[in-house]
């Protein structure tokens, strides 16, 4: 069965139409306006690891934000949400502090960016988005990427994604303040159609996984609970990821990281209590939740669905009783969808604290599986969820004409 056709798509048409309507500057000039796109992303497994220098499998998808501009000379940035209606503007070169707005994201990277040394141009721009903000699925990042590509004086001389990629990481760690790893802004600066990405969060080698999409989809499913990623909480995981690495680098010099904690090394931690117990709980999971994306990129390629589900349950009880990150709400949703027929794999995705569920579904079954979230979800937990299909697709980047 079809999944329920987009109604939410972004028209290119109508996002220059808003920008001709709010910025006099470019009515003058309707053909310099060009748009620039960026997708969010969804974590099919490795959780909490990117940081702790291990993998990843995220997939870029087709839900995104596009900014229409006109590049300017006068060094200002000024930025429209259609989301919010907010406006929010800065000067390139007298950069404003944080301020705790959505705007700290387009600042920070430009900040990033001249700090990198890299030609930037003002703007004013019109923002449209379809990816549901505080939901988990990057729209921070694909703010970031998206910004990038504007400030551009030249986009057609764009760096490298992965180069773009770090600098937003730089903006969203050193400016922004979230401590996060690389996992997002990759995923939206290199996203693959047709495929996952295996990122070694070390090394910085990818590659591309490629899905098997006939025989299932990826269901993305919104608590309708807000997640709160520039929390205390976040930054928190990380401090007991670092105590974790120093303590068992006392006892042995290889470990730089949890990616080189063996299960064998965790265990003897511990029997003689070398990690206070929420300090080894974190740890268990990510040494843990490594091998899972490892184990999960083997049943992708095998179509072992059975095992996907194994290895999706357990990445979810982890994530609940050892990182404890999830909430009531996701985890009622994880519990609606593998008592679905149909459903092949389903855990939490994310960061947590509320935000989304990543679902494996047979085509036949998303139809169900949206039935029985929209029957059920709700009386259990008082959220209004939203279910929506999604498809893997192309990094950041400018748009050709449309």
């Amino acid at each position: 069965m079809r999944s329920r056709a987009r109604t939410d798509a972004i028209d290119p048409v109508a996002l220059r139409a808003q920008l001709l309507k709010l910025e006099p500057a470019a009515v003058g000039r309707p053909n310099s306006i060009r748009i620039v796109r960026a997708p969010g992303r969804v974590n099919l497994i490795g959780e909490y690891t990117d940081f702790n220098s291990g993998y990843v499998l995220p997939v870029a998808i087709d839900r995104e934000v596009r900014i229409a501009y006109l590049a300017t000379d006068d060094r200002q940035v000024v930025l429209h949400r259609l989301d919010t209606r907010e406006r929010g503007a800065f000067d390139l070169d007298h950069l404003p502090e944080r301020q705790g707005r959505w705007l700290d994201y387009a600042v920070g990277t430009a900040w990033a960016m001249t700090e990198a040394g890299l030609p930037l141009r003002g703007l004013r721009g019109v923002i449209g988005s379809n990816l549901p903000t505080g939901a988990g699925l990057s729209s921070s990042a694909a703010i970031e990427l998206a910004v990038a590509h504007a400030l551009l004086a030249e986009p057609v001389d764009a760096p490298v994604p992965m180069t773009l990629a770090r600098l937003a990481q730089r903006a969203e760690n050193a400016f922004v303040g979230v401590q996060s790893g690389l996992m997002d802004q990759f995923a939206v600066a290199c996203g693959q159609p047709a495929s996952a990405l295996l990122l070694d969060c070390r090394s910085l080698d990818w590659r591309a996984v490629s899905l098997p999409l006939d025989e299932m989809t990826l269901v993305v499913c919104h608590s309708g609970q807000a997640r709160r990623l520039a929390g205390s909480e976040y930054n928190v995981r990380r401090a007991q990821c670092d105590t974790a690495v120093a303590v068992l680098a006392g006892r042995d010099p290889s470990v730089q990281s949890l990616r080189d904690v063996t299960p064998e090394l965790l265990d003897r931690a511990a029997a003689e209590g070398w990690l206070e117990p929420v300090v080894l709980r974190r740890a268990t999971h990510v040494v843990h939740e490594n091998q899972r994306v490892t184990d999960t990129i083997g049943a992708l390629e095998a179509r072992d669905m059975t095992t996907l589900g194994r290895l999706f349950a357990a990445s979810h009880a982890s994530l609940r009783d050892l990182f404890e990150v999830s909430s009531p709400a996701l985890d009622a949703l994880v519990e609606i969808a593998v008592a679905t027929p149909g459903v092949v794999a389903a855990r939490m995705t994310g960061a947590g604290f509320g935000g989304c569920t990543v679902n494996l579904v047979r085509p036949d079954a998303v139809e169900r599986l949206r039935g029985a979230v929209e029957s059920r979800y709700a009386m259990q937990t008082g959220f209004t969820p939203r279910v929506f299909p999604v498809m893997p697709t192309v990094g950041a980047g400018l748009m050709t004409a449309t």
